[in-house]
């Protein structure tokens, strides 16, 4: 790998920790505020009638907190790369291998469930908003306004916080750019923030939610593809540290 600028890898693996705190928080930042007056505006630009949906609270949204699931394996990644730091090469290939396969069936199971719980909620969405009038003014009261600044505000931090990541990297390790692993992960985690930002200025206020949670479902199976990824990644790395043992112990026997 040649020499590895350790300052610059150390920041980037505070970077990308950031990134995952900011959509991990991103329930507790964004959401909880009285949107009732502000549905009715929305509502009447559009010529949707309110009826008798009173107080409306801005909901907080899946799509940027599911991000955090394509980002943990960055994080993981990087915290990988560090650990080279401290750890000698023989005993870091024994322990990355069993640690990735942990890690990659944690990863996979909780994105599948996150998975069925944002398809449900997403699938709830668009039953209640075209049952109208009834649902759809169900819908209105539930997921009716949402929060696109705050949001927005949240993702152009992350996203700002990504490329500083990126960018520490390849001054940590021009090398880096080789990786094609690496790169695809960190166009793939940059490519998903866009989108998603994308989306939510891409239709009206009232149906934010529902692209919102869409982007969610989207970014739960990239996650559920990633860990299958690390899982079968994981296999070979575990085959030699294995093999690798029992060499060293017959060895040690004779």
């Amino acid at each position: 790998m040649g020499e590895l600028r350790k300052p610059f890898l150390l920041l980037a693996l505070l970077a990308v920790a950031l990134v995952v705190g900011v959509e991990l928080g991103a329930a507790a930042l964004t959401g909880g505020g009285d949107a009732g007056a502000a549905l009715r505006d929305s509502a009447g630009g559009l010529g949707v009638e309110l009826g008798d949906v009173g107080a409306v609270a801005e909901p907080s949204g899946r799509g940027t907190g599911y991000l955090a699931l394509i980002d943990v394996v960055a994080l993981w990644t990087t915290g990988l790369f560090a650990l080279s730091l401290v750890l000698p090469d023989r005993v870091q290939g024994r322990v990355q291998g069993a640690a990735t396969l942990v890690f990659s069936v944690v990863l996979l199971v909780v994105s599948l469930v996150l998975l069925v719980v944002a398809f449900v909620e997403l699938t709830v969405m668009v039953s209640l908003f075209l049952a109208v009038p009834f649902g759809t003014l169900a819908y209105l009261a539930v997921w009716g306004f949402f929060p696109v600044g705050d949001a927005a505000v949240l993702l152009g931090l992350a996203l700002l916080l990504k490329l500083v990541w990126a960018g520490l990297l390849l001054a940590a390790q021009p090398r880096f750019l080789r990786n094609r692993g690496l790169v695809l992960l960190a166009s793939t985690t940059l490519l998903c923030t866009v989108v998603l930002q994308f989306l939510h200025g891409l239709v009206p206020v009232i149906l934010v939610s529902v692209v919102d949670d869409l982007g969610a479902v989207v970014f739960a199976v990239v996650a559920v593809i990633w860990a299958l990824v690390l899982l079968v990644g994981s296999i070979p790395a575990i085959v030699k540290a294995v093999r690798t043992t029992v060499t060293t112990s017959g060895r040690t026997v004779s």
